[in-house]
């Protein structure tokens, strides 16, 4: 099984596209809606006829990934299914971290062996080098033998597979968008609050920076709830009083601190980092009580 055909060459696409190709997988087939994206995506692979008909990128492909945003991969999915190609010869795997494999299922009746193929890692630019996709896990789910070539594919790219149940495909997809987009919004958060002392953004970001990765390096080394330090943890009312009313006039910061507050006590609490009396204490400051 080599020969690959990419419907969807944006950033994914494009980088998955990319990071195979470097292990001896043939791209047959680049399909996107503006050629203009194709060719660019070609020229980054260094191989693949380019397509904006997904039906013809599909032809000549043993391997089709679809690698589409999600409210796409039905519509496309019943667009594939309509022709007369000969699916049982075929795999098809969408990229989707949300949707099950039985979205494919248009393709799977036609004999198609189907699954769900997501990468757990963000994908900013089509030009993302190979070794992103190293040490990483890619979520799996679906029919057993696709399942096998999609572990065996992972293990080429030198990640490592985690195979889902259907139903926790929800609660997998929104623990990964927690820790990643969530992540940069919060990051955000604090860089809008730091402008407003006067710096700049750029200058803000490298200033925290160094924290971030100091506390992503504690969490590595440690665990979560050990990397866990600040005014909550401690306990510390002075200083959470004091952030409040910093962030009184902002209503969604405010909001956000203490929905995060009120995280942070429930991990002081399951860890018994504070007494009873304390957390009491810090319940009520979070509450206005």
């Amino acid at each position: 099984m080599t020969n690959i055909s990419i419907i969807g060459a944006g950033r994914l696409g494009t980088s998955l596209g990319n990071a195979l190709s470097k292990k001896g997988y043939r791209i047959k087939a680049l399909s996107c809606k503006r050629l203009s994206s194709a060719r660019e995506s070609r020229k980054i692979i260094g191989e693949g006829r380019i397509f904006s008909d997904n039906i013809q990128a599909a032809r000549i492909g043993e391997l089709i990934f679809l690698c589409l945003p999600d409210e796409k991969i039905s519509e496309v999915t019943k667009e594939l299914s309509s022709t007369e190609i000969n699916w049982s010869k075929k795999y098809v795997f969408h990229c989707s971290g949300l949707l099950p494999s039985q979205i494919l299922k248009p393709l799977k009746d036609k004999g198609a062996l189907t699954a769900s193929f997501h990468p757990i890692q963000s994908f900013s630019q089509k030009t993302t080098a190979p070794k992103q996709f190293e040490n990483i896990y890619f979520g799996l789910e679906g029919n057993s033998k696709a399942i096998a070539l999609s572990q065996k594919i992972v293990q080429q790219l030198g990640g490592h597979p985690l195979i889902l149940r259907v139903k926790d495909k929800a609660l997998y997809h929104t623990a990964c968008s927690t820790a990643s987009n969530f992540f940069v919004v919060l990051l955000d958060m604090a860089v809008q609050l730091l402008k407003q002392t006067g710096l700049q953004e750029r200058k803000a970001f490298q200033i925290l920076y160094p924290l971030v990765k100091g506390t992503l390096h504690n969490v590595k080394k440690f665990d979560i709830q050990a990397s866990l330090t600040g005014p909550v943890i401690r306990g510390d009312q002075k200083s959470i009083k004091e952030h409040l009313e910093t962030l009184k006039n902002m209503p969604p910061y405010y909001k956000t601190y203490l929905k995060l507050a009120e995280q942070a006590l429930e991990i002081a609490k399951r860890e018994k980092k504070l007494s009873p009396q304390k957390i009491k204490a810090m319940k009520n400051l979070l509450e206005g009580k």
